[in-house]
Formats: structure tokens, sequence, C-alpha cells
């Protein structure tokens, strides 16, 4: 059997909603899923001066307590008061290191990161990024330039190279998956002489459906007026030579209600990722 490991992704909507039964939810869905990894975007924190991050501090820490995880933050905007808006991730491996990155567009009225995480774990090093990009409908230019300051960074960070696994890149990338942007990470679009090629989880290994991660069943989301799409994404640059990175099994997770509670406005994804070289 292919060695794997789970990777899962949720934008949580800060505390928007009844949090503290949404938080129920979440921690239930991640007890029942046991990745080993997750990507969280939308993530309150509460820095005051060098006081410690405590479950009460950060979204990310209340989410992780009790089930084993190392977390990372990156902080996208500051609501003063050290109140902080970001992404942050969950490892059930030792963290490495871990960089921010501000993305292109703070000119647009929105400010955006990108966590970065060298993570630890038996089948080698694995990079991770986590992102959360506009969400304006009409953003799709700004995104572009997000998107490809991403994939600039990664391959800065991560050259190919064998002696580590393929980096993952994972988040709300509020864009469907015929737009310019995500059609640039999937390498269909070349932009001023650059193209790139990362692969879709759920393009790779879905069960056939559009995978809408942003749906108006949920009535969280119907708030939105918006239309059903799929805009949460979780991407491997790869798979390498040796199949590393390959998504076998990828489907919706966190999209169940339980007395009328859904976990967050979004649905997120799950997918599990061959880390084990194999010859075919």
């Amino acid at each position: 059997m292919t060695a794997c490991l789970r990777v899962a992704c949720l934008n949580i909507w800060n505390k928007s909603g009844p949090w503290p039964a949404r938080l129920q939810r979440i921690r239930a869905d991640v007890a029942a899923l046991t990745p080993d990894i997750l990507g969280l975007q939308e993530v309150l924190r509460l820095q005051e001066g060098e006081a410690a991050i405590t479950a009460d501090r950060c979204q990310a820490t209340e989410i992780a307590a009790g089930h084993g995880y190392h977390t990372a933050f990156a902080a996208a905007a500051d609501y003063g008061g050290g109140l902080m808006f970001g992404n942050a991730l969950l490892s059930r491996f030792e963290i490495l290191s871990e960089r921010r990155f501000q993305l292109p567009g703070k000119e647009s009225g929105e400010t955006r990161s990108l966590l970065y995480a060298a993570l630890s774990t038996p089948h080698g090093e694995l990079p991770v990024f986590v992102t959360h990009l506009n969400w304006k409908l009409h953003h799709g230019s700004v995104r572009l330039a997000q998107v490809r300051f991403i994939v600039d960074t990664i391959f800065e960070l991560c050259p190919v190279d064998e002696s580590k696994l393929p980096p993952i890149l994972m988040g709300d990338f509020n864009a469907e998956p015929d737009s310019d942007e995500i059609r640039y990470l999937r390498g269909l679009a070349t932009v001023e002489g650059k193209s790139a090629y990362f692969a879709d989880a759920w393009r790779y290994a879905g069960d056939g459906t559009p995978g809408y991660t942003f749906d108006r069943k949920n009535p969280f989301a119907a708030l939105a007026h918006e239309p059903p799409r799929r805009i949460d994404y979780i991407f491997t640059r790869g798979p390498d030579r040796k199949f590393r990175g390959e998504p076998l099994r990828t489907r919706l997770a966190f999209c169940e209600e339980a007395d009328g509670v859904y976990p967050s406005d979004h649905f997120g994804l799950v997918t599990d990722l061959a880390v084990e070289a194999r010859d075919t």
C-alpha cells in the first residue's frame, strides 16, 4: 500500500455566525478526518506584546487544542489592538521554519499573505504554502498577480530538488477553475512568457462532481447571494519523477451540518497524497 499524507484545507470564516457551535463542528471533523496537515484561512489571532499565544488568543490553536498539532501563522491584515487576520497551518510534524510574505494588491483595499512552512516528515522535508487571495468578483487581475507572485516564491524557496517532497499549495483562491489565475497554476495559460504546472487535487482524484466549496445549499454561504462554485484548492507541484505528491483520493470535507450548524460558510477539502517513491 502506498504511503500517504492526509492534507486538508478550510476557510473557517473568522468568528462570523455562531462561532462556539461552529468551533465544535470543526473540531469534531478534525477528529474524524485526522489530517496530518490542515491549512486554515480567515484565522483571527490576538497578539498582545510578548504574551504567549494560548488557545483563547488564536482560532488556530483553539481548533488544534488536544489534537497534537504544531501551529504556524501568517498575518494578512492588522485590525488594531493586537488583533490579526490571516492564514494558519496545523501540522503533526515538526515545523522546521516558517515565513510570511505579503501578496501584491494592497492598493485594491485588501491585504493578503502567503504562509510558508518547512515540515520534517518521516518521508522527507515537506514545503507547505497556505494562502487566501482577494475576494471581490472583479479582482481577477489582482488574483492573477498574486498567483504569479506565489509561483515565483515557491520556485525561489523550493527549486526542483528530489531530496525534498513536492511543495503543497492550498487555500481559498476566490477563483473558479476556468479563471485565468487558476488556469495559470494548472499549466493551461501562459502569462508574459511564463508558465507553471501544479496538480489540482480535485481534478486528479475528485469524485467527478463539480466539487463546489462555496455552495448556496449551505445557509451561511447563501447569505452572500453568489452562485455555487469551486474556489478552494489543494495543489502540489508534481507529481515528481518518483510519483511523490500524486493526489490519490480527494473529497469535500467540513461539509455536513449538525443541529442546523455547518462548520463554516465554505466547505473544505481533504486529499491523500502519495509520499513514497514508486516505479509505477
